[in-house]
């Protein structure tokens, strides 16, 4: 990648006079905005500022489309996939102030939110109001990064991704101009769909700076089950069952045996060593408990052992925590060594035999490589431990991720189920997008012909700097 230029003095006396306080370049903030979380080595921006309002941010973006920098959209910094890097340098907007929960209409059942409010306090604001917001990626995601990698998490089964519930939102254009892709409606027909164009954009066309989120009903009723089976071939067949016998499953998750194992050592469970199934049910009080039985039922057909349901509330609660401390349970296994995390998704029907695929190449190439996933998705999650001292190992890595990309393309999957693009999967788009790729790089050129929105991300790294 290229070096990160300096900014301008002529943009750094703007932005300062704009914003005071609110823009920052000193190196220890600088590298908190760059890439922290993952594998892909942090490039920090050259400065941050920190916007209030989508007036501010389009001040940010004209400032900077006038100089020819790079802006580049920061929400709780937790993408895994270089989402927030800065390689060609450039200013970092961080959302977080933006952090208003601006108008809940019950009602309706959805929210207008600025971008920085995060998935936890929505929900913190919601419970009194008889509604939640479904979505779970793990880890505390601002809504506004939720939208623009289009996340989604352990419940997608159930109410879908990022994209199944923006009704709309606000956003600021490469030209400074804020534009609105929708309104309240359940459903439009009018005109192109700015709403599910922007989705999943990673900041490369525009910053998202407000969204209206459909809600659901608390349910009456949750349930929660687990079960163990001989082998992930087992566990995947019953959850297959399952789905084609159309229960409403509100979370279905697979860990493999070396991942239970991490569990038990982290999280003081007890749980048998080998491939484990966790399940929850939503709705009535007796629909989750006719439901939570139906699965029973289903399970004990492909040898499932040790099936133990509840409806207790902190019962439920310590399972789920025990599943989202997986990252820090994992690294535990080998103290010291660093986790590189990766994804892919598979029709369902591929699912057992693209993990036990990942498995056998993981120990061919020596490697301690967990498994967990969103079965009922078809998404699984890789986390990779390895000695970052250690160029053999890390060496062995990237061809393990780049030969499970390939796989699941060629059983009519994804690179990514969940983590999106950013810089770490750009070559694997390429392949599985193919000429589609060519649409993409249009659209990007089109709304952006000066190249600041987010540069380096999800399409091929351009050959000059932006504004070049």
């Amino acid at each position: 990648m290229a070096a990160a230029l300096a900014l301008p003095d002529a943009l750094a006396a703007a932005l300062r006079a704009r914003f005071g306080d609110r823009f920052q370049t000193g190196a220890a903030i600088r590298a908190q905005h760059g890439s922290t979380t993952t594998w892909i080595a942090t490039q920090p921006p050259d400065a941050v500022v920190f916007p209030e309002t989508a007036e501010e941010v389009a001040a940010v973006v004209t400032l900077c489309g006038d100089a020819g920098v790079p802006v580049i959209p920061f929400g709780a910094g937790s993408s895994l996939e270089g989402q927030v890097n800065a390689p060609f340098g450039g200013v970092s907007v961080d959302l977080s102030q933006m952090n208003g929960i601006l108008a809940v209409h019950a009602e309706d059942l959805d929210c207008v939110v600025q971008p920085g409010v995060t998935r936890t306090r929505l929900n913190e604001h919601l419970r009194d109001t008889g509604l939640f917001f479904p979505l779970d990626p793990g880890a505390d995601a601002s809504l506004g990064g939720m939208a623009a990698t289009r996340a989604s998490g352990t419940t997608a089964v159930r109410y879908g991704t990022m994209k199944d519930m923006v009704l709309s939102l606000e956003a600021v254009m490469p030209d400074g101009s804020i534009i609105r892709t929708g309104h309240r409606a359940r459903k439009s027909a009018a005109g192109y769909d700015l709403t599910r164009l922007l989705i999943g954009s990673e900041g490369t066309l525009g910053i998202i700076t407000e969204l209206t989120l459909r809600l659901q009903g608390i349910p009456e009723g949750m349930a929660a089950a687990r079960c163990s089976f001989a082998t992930v071939d087992d566990a995947c067949n019953a959850v297959i069952a399952t789905l084609q016998a159309g229960l409403p499953m509100a979370r279905i998750e697979l860990l493999d045996a070396m991942t239970v194992k991490a569990v038990n050592a982290y999280s003081g469970q007890n749980l048998p060593e080998t491939p484990l199934l966790l399940a929850e049910f939503h709705g009535s009080l007796a629909g989750v408990g006719e439901q939570a039985e139906a699965f029973g039922e289903i399970v004990a057909d492909f040898g499932a052992t040790g099936y133990a349901r509840t409806t207790d509330h902190q019962e439920r609660t310590r399972l789920w925590k025990a599943r989202h401390d997986l990252f820090w349970a994992v690294l535990a296994l080998r103290p010291g060594c660093k986790g590189i995390s990766t994804d892919v998704c598979v029709p369902i029907s591929r699912l057992a035999d693209c993990i036990a695929a990942a498995q056998a190449k993981a120990a061919e190439l020596g490697l301690t490589a967990p498994i967990a996933g969103h079965v009922g998705d078809g998404n699984f999650h890789n986390l990779i431990l390895i000695d970052p001292e250690n160029a053999d190992e890390k060496a062995a890595a990237h061809a393990y991720i780049g030969w499970l990309n390939d796989l699941a393309l060629s059983m009519d999957g994804t690179c990514t189920g969940e983590h999106g693009i950013g810089q770490g999967k750009a070559k694997y788009l390429a392949r599985e997008a193919g000429p589609a790729l060519a649409v993409m790089a249009a659209v990007k050129a089109a709304l952006d012909p000066r190249g600041i929105m987010n540069p380096g991300k999800i399409l091929p790294p351009p050959n000059t700097r932006p504004g070049d």
